[in-house]
Parts: structure tokens; C-alpha cells; sequence
């Protein structure tokens, strides 16, 4: 069926010949003015004056406002109404807001933006983890702490006790696209296009910030260039700002940050300090651990507390922690508001863990994979009826289908401890773990990436070679899928079927570049049994789909897929209703496939059906709604369900080091990764490759520096390393692992955006496995291991300077 076919993505050839069209592509109004903002150049003080009689008189300045000059909600926050779209008397980072200036040119109002004349009282600026927790300076009020078991006295009686401390930086989005808003005059309100993930939390701030209900904003998406996280709540800023314009001057407005301000202006990923004990047998099996996780959080709350509580959500990784113990802090400090990222904490907090086992293995001479699979939890072996057919809704009692062994011969662990939670072991957070794939899915990979025989050889080369060095690693992944907020696990869709067969759609998605509205289409195209290019998908709008989530937490094709659905079920029933009354048969015989309706022993096209449907006064228009089943989460208390299901990969990677400067290089990469019964394969894979070079790049190139008083020194392509084309494993192999989701997703499917970018954890377990080789002591790799970072592991594994 077309919902599981690798079909290209649906803008595809415009992507490539230039011809898509993003928000600085479209055609403005002659009268359309400018923005930029002024910006502060301190990291904390009050502002003792500010003379912006040069700015006003700079050529083709139309006006300068200031907070004061705001009508209404002054705030851009996503969450606790504490980030002022203007500051107020006080600046907290390098780069926050105070003017702004609305010109005739884009040119003109950045200009005019660097002519401002401001004084500082300069206040104590928290730039460090350190410096926050030294005042006391966090969100929350103080550290959040969840416990199963008991973690210190299961490692007071351990045979070993093993503990560290790990750094690892943050990550800019670096979406090709920069932030970008329009804001357009219309009767009773305002039209907004702005290029984000969240069109609705537009919608809200801008309606807040012109005094006007929600009615009166329409916002709309079509397709960003990249989002990554970066644009679920930063875009709101620019939005807010354009319709203010177009509100208070009646004038069309667009903003547009150059890539310096962007860098400069916007949050990134959260820097994490992570610190972690570990109680362990001789064998390497943890008996009890507790983390304590840093997380610098910037300036303003933004999305940091569930960022923060996803990373505890996910210090198990794919290990049963029988004890364990996470205390998290949440630090305020004078640097931009870090905000969501591709993971949203979850690597953060799977890195954490993944390094407590490499540390561990270290210390016990055990071989890092063979600890890890012994920690696994236990194989899931549920059965599942396989998913349904359009059209054959009904779960037939057979076949089923295996998940421990689909796609694997072996490795099913029968595990005495298992029976906790109706015969499941539970995460940290008191979750059954119910459809654990990974001993056989890390089998099948050790087996298809031959990793005995190359890490044998990888030794052998080790012992040979006294500057290169290689290393090798094989990491696993399992990663949560839902949103933890309960109340956004819920979507909206609209479903139009024209009189001549065509079908538009639209959802409350947003198309970012990684293939969502080609899914979705997919879904609609198979309910009807047509081919896909019979359906259209439209800009995502606030004005068709009211009240959506955010295109994050992996969520978007589980979510909108399940909508359409159930828009384009209600809309075929109503079609086999009518056509079965006509040809005096039931609806249930009524058959939609390969482009044709069948109904008794007629056939016709199935635009011929819609027109006779359409003259028999038949809707064919639906809306569609899905809320996630059974999730509920009590994040206070650290328990409940806040997933509703896992997704599941590994990936092997082997990587050389030069130990005189510490260069290195990824030489293969093989992946097996869970997509579940995938929608469409080339799609996947597209997205894997994607996260996993995105995920290595966090860990190797990618390192954001500030200096001393809260600048950002990496604001640039010229200061910031992203992986480049010539950064991919030159060997770079990835198959989708053969299964479908247990839980009753989107014809089976499995969430896909989020989970392989932690597959490039491999890379860094893998070079810290190269830089092991170096000496007789622990190289104690920190992230990201830039050629420096390497280095000094180099040295400390040899001992120079212990």
C-alpha cells in the first residue's frame, strides 16, 4: 500500500531546483517595512541611559520603540511570562533585546540597530554551572530528585565503586534557514508567516502582545529550512514583533535575523556537567548508581524545565538501574536562553550513562559491549497482531507476531529478576519497559558489522602503531516518544474530497525538511486507495487547525498521521454508506483500492465515486482528531507513563585518532535502526543519516565558547565547525530493523526524528575507546571531543601531567 512505500519527499525537486519557497522568498508589498533589534552588550546590568536620537535620525528609519512603547503583553516566553520581547531596566545576557527599529530596508534598520548610545550599571554576571550553584541562582527553587530502590546503600555494600565526572557542551541549530517572520494588516487583526514549529504559541504571543483574542491572528507555516527545536518558541520574538507593525502603523512588516545575530540572539542546546557513582559487581553489572546532572540554563526558563526532565527520563538509556538515585539542577545564569534541541534533553542524559559503562569496563578490563548487554533490560516478547489494511480495520486473531524475535534468531533473555510491573522490569521513573527490542536488534548488528572480527583487528593495530590509534563502539538507543506535558499528545487535521476526485489536506504539522507532509499524504492516499499525488497538502494555518502542538518530541507523523486518519475514515464511511445504498449491498463490502472504488459487482474511478457522492448530497469534508492513549505522568514525583512506547536502535562506529595533534576520523558507521512498520523507508533513512551526523557533530566539532564577560565568541561559520560533507563515515551503513510498533500507532509506524541522533554516541565511545589505547590510564574524554580535547585524553592516558 502507498503509506509504506519510499516515495520521495513532496518538495523534493524544489528543494533542489531552487523553486521552494521559504518566508524571504515571498513577494512584499511595496509599503512593507523592516525590523532589526538593538541588542546589549553586557552579560547582567541595569541601564543607567539610553540615547537613541541616532538611531531615529539614521536614513530610512520610519520609528524606534522601546518597552515603553508596547501597548500590551511585553513577553515572548513560551512558559513563565519572564522573557520580555523588550527589555525592561535590566539586561541578563550579551545579546537580549532592548530596541527595536522598524525602517524602510532591512539593510537600513540593522544599521541603524548598531547606533545606539546605552550606559550599564554593570551587575555580578553567572556565566559557569559553577558560579550558578556558588549563588544559589536556578529555576524550580532547587534541585528535582527522583529514586527508585535504594541507590546509596546498593553501592555502599557493591564489591566496586567507580565515579566521575563528565562535561559535555552545548550545540548550535544551525538551520540553513535563519528566524524569519511576516506580518500582513488584516481586517480585525493580523496574518502572520512565520518559520516555526509551533504556529499556535505564534498565534498565542502574537494575540497577547496586539490585545487582541486569538481569532484575530492567523499564523501560517508552509515549509522551514530546518528547525531542529531551534524554532519552537525562538521565532517568537520576530512574529510578535512584525505584527505589532502591521497592527499600530497598518503597515506589512518582516524581520529576518543575519546569521551573526542569529547566533548571538537565539538559545542552544543545554551544556550539561554530569557526575555519577556507581556501585558495580566484578562481572560489570550495575547494582545501584546515582547521577547528579548540571544543566546551564541561561537566562530566561524558556522550555528548560522539561528539557532537564527529560535528560533524568532518560539516564537508563537502555539498562535496567534496579537502584538509582538522579538529582537534577536547573541553573539560571547570564547566558542565552538554551532551548529546545533535536532530543531535548534526552541525549544529554543517555551520553550520561553511556560514559558511567565506558568508565566502568575501563576499570573492570571488561569489554564495554559485553557490560552493556549485560545491564540490557529484559527482551520483550509480547505478541502483536501485525497492522491493519485501509479498509480491513478489524485486528484479525492471527498471525501474530513475535517483536523479541522478528528480524533476529536469538538473544531472547529469560532474566529471574524480570517480574516487577505485570512481568516487566521498570525504568527509573517506574515505567514498564514492554517492548525492549535491543538484544536482538544489538545482535543482528554485531553480526551484519562484523564487530568481533574488527574489533580483534582494531587491537592488533593498536599494538602496531605507535601514532595513529584506532577505536571502536558499539552504543544503543532507547528513546521516549511523547510529549511529556500530557495535554500536547494531541493533533487536529482537515479533510476536504472534491467533486472530481482530488483530495486537499492539512494538519497541524509543520514541514521543516524532514519529510512530514509526504507521511502524511501517504496516510490519506492509502485511507482513499489513490495514488498520492491525488492529494495536496496546504501551509500549515492556524485558521483550518486550531490549537496544535508543537512539530516536536518526535510526535509529528504518530500525531498528525493518526488525525488525517480518522478525518479521512468518517469521510469514506459516509462514501460507502451512500454507494452500498445505491447498489443495495452493505458498507462493509465497499472496497477503496488502486485508485477504484469496487461496490457489488460495479467498479467505478474513484473520482466518479465523489461525484456521485457529491450529487447524492453526501459531506465529503471531515475534520480529525487523535489524543495519545494510556501516557500520564506525575513529573513532581517522578512517575508514571509519560511515553507512550520506545524507539530502539544501535549503531557501530570505528574511528582513528592521530595522537601527536589529535585529529581524528570516522572511518565506518553501521546503523540498525527501529522505525517500526516504516511509512516510507527512504524517508527514514534520510532522517537517520541525518541525526547521526548531527548527534557526532555535537560530539566532536561542534564547541561553543564565551569568553569572560559573557560573549559569544562562536557566532559564526567562520567560529563554529558543523559536520561537513567530508566529516560523514566514509563507510556509512544503515538498514531499518525488521518489526512494527506493539502500541497502535499510525499503521504500526515507529517515531523517527528524535531517536538516531544519539546513535552518534558510538563516534564519541569509539574515540575515547582510541584514546584508552594510547597509555595505561584512563583518558577521561571530555565533550566535545574537538582534536584538543583528544589530545589532552591522549596525554592523560599516558600520564603526562597527572
Amino acid at each position: 500500500m502507498s503509506h509504506a512505500k519510499p516515495i520521495p519527499h513532496d518538495s523534493g525537486l524544489l528543494h533542489v531546483t531552487g523553486g521552494a519557497r521559504y518566508i524571504d522568498d515571498v513577494a512584499l508589498p511595496a509599503n512593507t517595512l523592516h525590523l532589526a533589534f538593538g541588542l546589549s552588550a553586557v552579560a547582567h546590568g541595569e541601564i543607567a541611559a539610553m540615547d537613541l536620537s541616532d538611531v531615529r535620525a539614521a536614513p530610512g528609519v520610519v520609528a524606534v520603540w522601546t518597552a515603553d512603547d508596547l501597548p500590551f503583553a511585553n513577553d515572548v516566553s513560551p512558559s513563565i511570562h519572564d522573557e520580555p520581547l523588550l527589555a525592561t531596566g535590566t539586561v541578563h545576557y550579551v545579546g537580549q533585546q532592548i530596541f527595536l527599529v522598524i525602517a524602510e530596508s532591512h539593510l537600513a534598520a540593522r544599521k541603524a540597530a548598531r547606533m545606539g548610545k546605552i550606559e550599564y550599571r554593570e551587575l555580578p554576571a553567572h556565566l559557569t554551572v559553577d558560579e550558578a550553584m556558588t549563588a544559589d541562582s536556578r529555576f524550580e527553587g532547587g534541585p528535582v530528585v527522583w529514586t527508585k530502590g535504594d541507590a546509596a546503600k546498593a553501592i555502599a555494600d557493591a564489591p566496586r565503586v567507580i565515579e566521575g565526572r563528565f562535561e559535555m557542551g552545548g550545540q548550535e541549530h544551525f538551520y540553513l534557514e535563519g528566524q524569519a517572520a511576516l506580518a500582513l494588516p488584516a481586517e480585525g487583526g493580523v496574518v502572520v508567516q512565520s518559520s516555526t514549529q509551533h504556529p499556535t504559541e505564534i498565534q498565542h504571543k502574537v494575540a497577547e502582545a496586539i490585545g487582541l483574542p486569538m481569532h484575530a491572528v492567523r499564523v501560517e507555516c508552509r515549509r522551514m529550512g530546518g528547525g531542529f527545536g531551534g524554532k519552537e518558541s525562538q521565532g517568537n520574538a520576530l512574529a510578535v514583533s512584525c505584527a505589532l507593525v502591521a497592527r499600530l502603523l497598518g503597515r506589512p512588516a518582516k524581520m529576518r535575523y543575519d546569521r551573526d545575530d542569529d547566533m548571538t540572539i537565539t538559545g542552544k542546546r543545554h551544556d550539561f556537567r554530569i557526575e555519577y557513582r556507581a556501585g558495580v559487581t566484578e562481572e560489570g553489572r550495575i547494582l545501584g548508581i546515582e547521577f547528579r546532572q548540571l544543566a546551564r540554563c541561561g537566562w530566561s526558563q524558556d522550555l528548560s524545565l522539561p528539557v532537564a526532565d527529560r535528560a533524568m527520563l532518560h539516564a537508563d538509556n537502555a539498562y535496567h538501574l534496579e537502584h538509582v538515585r538522579i538529582e537534577s539542577h536547573r541553573l539560571k545564569t547570564n547566558t542565552q536562553s538554551a532551548t529546545a534541541y533535536r532530543g531535548f534533553g534526552g541525549p544529554q542524559g543517555m551520553l550520561g550513562i553511556e560514559r558511567a559503562i565506558d568508565h566502568i569496563a575501563y576499570v573492570l578490563g571488561k569489554d564495554a559491549l559485553e557490560l552493556r548487554k549485560l545491564n540490557f533490560y529484559a527482551e520483550a516478547t509480547e505478541r502483536v497482531a501485525p497492522a491493519p489494511e485501509p479498509g480491513h480495520e478489524s485486528l484479525p486473531d492471527d498471525p501474530t507476531v513475535d517483536l523479541a524475535s522478528r528480524g533476529s534468531e536469538a538473544m531472547i533473555r529469560s532474566d529471574a529478576k524480570m517480574p516487577k510491573a505485570d512481568g516487566f522490569q521498570t525504568t527509573p521513573y517506574h515505567m514498564p519497559v514492554e517492548d525492549f527490542i535491543l538484544n536482538g536488534l544489538v545482535a543482528k548488528l554485531e553480526e551484519t558489522s562484523e564487530f568481533a572480527r574488527r574489533r580483534a583487528a582494531i587491537s592488533a593495530w593498536n599494538k602496531d602503531n605507535p601514532i595513529l590509534k584506532k577505536g571502536i563502539a558499539l552504543t544503543p538507543v532507547k528513546f521516549g516518544i511523547s510529549f511529556t506535558l500530557t495535554h500536547l499528545n494531541q493533533a487536529g487535521a482537515l479533510v476536504h474530497v472534491y467533486s472530481d476526485g482530488s483530495i486537499h489536506l492539512n494538519h497541524g504539522g509543520t514541514e521543516m525538511g524532514q519529510g512530514l507532509f509526504r507521511k502524511v499524504s501517504q496516510v490519506a492516499a492509502a485511507s482513499f486507495g489513490v495514488d498520492v499525488s491525488d492529494v495536496a497538502i496546504t501551509a500549515t494555518d492556524t485558521g483550518k487547525v486550531p490549537n496544535t502542538s508543537a512539530t516536536a518530541a518526535s510526535s509529528g507523523s504518530d500525531l498528525n498521521g493518526m488525525a488525517v486518519k480518522a478525518a479521512c475514515d468518517t469521510i469514506r464511511a459516509r462514501m460507502a454508506e451512500y454507494l452500498a445504498h445505491e447498489h443495495q449491498t452493505e458498507p462493509a463490502k465497499v472496497r477503496f483500492e488502486d485508485g477504484k472504488v469496487i461496490v457489488g459487482g460495479d467498479e467505478m474511478s474513484f473520482a466518479e465515486a465523489a461525484a456521485r457522492c457529491y450529487m447524492g448530497r453526501v459531506s465529503l469534508s471531515s475534520t480529525g482528531f487523535y489524543a495519545t492513549p494510556k501516557v500520564n505522568w506525575d513529573r513532581k514525583a517522578g512517575r508514571g507513563r509519560p511515553f507512550y512506547y520506545f524507539a530502539y536502535g544501535a549503531a557501530v562506529s570505528e574511528v582513528v585518532i592521530d595522537t601527536l595533534t589529535g585529529e581524528n576520523r570516522i572511518l565506518r558507521t553501521d546503523i540498525l535502526h527501529d522505525c517500526g512498520a516504516s511509512l516510507n523507508p527512504a524517508i527514514d533513512i534520510g532522517q537517520i543519516e541525518g541525526g547521526f551526523v548531527q548527534g557526532a557533530g555535537w560530539l566532536t566539532t561542534e564547541e561553543l565558547i564565551w569568553d569572560g564577560k559573557g560573549r559569544l565568541m562562536t557566532h559564526a561559520p567562520s567560529t563554529y565547525k558543523i559536520p561537513a560533507c567530508s566529516d560523514r563515515p566514509r563507510i556509512f551503513n544503515v538498514t531499518l530493523w525488521d518489526g512494527q510498533n506493539r502500541e497502535e500507532t499510525i499503521y504500526r509506524s515507529k517515531a523517527v526524528g528524535e531517536p538516531p541522533f544519539m546513535l552518534g554516541i558510538s563516534v564519541f565511545s569509539a574515540l575515547a575507546n582510541a584514546c584508552a589505547a594510547c597509555g595505561a590510564y584512563y583518558p577521561d574524554l571530555q565533550a566535545p571531543a574537538t582534536a584538543e580535547a583528544v589530545l589532552a585524553a591522549v596525554k592523560r592516558a599516558r600520564g603526562i601531567g597527572r
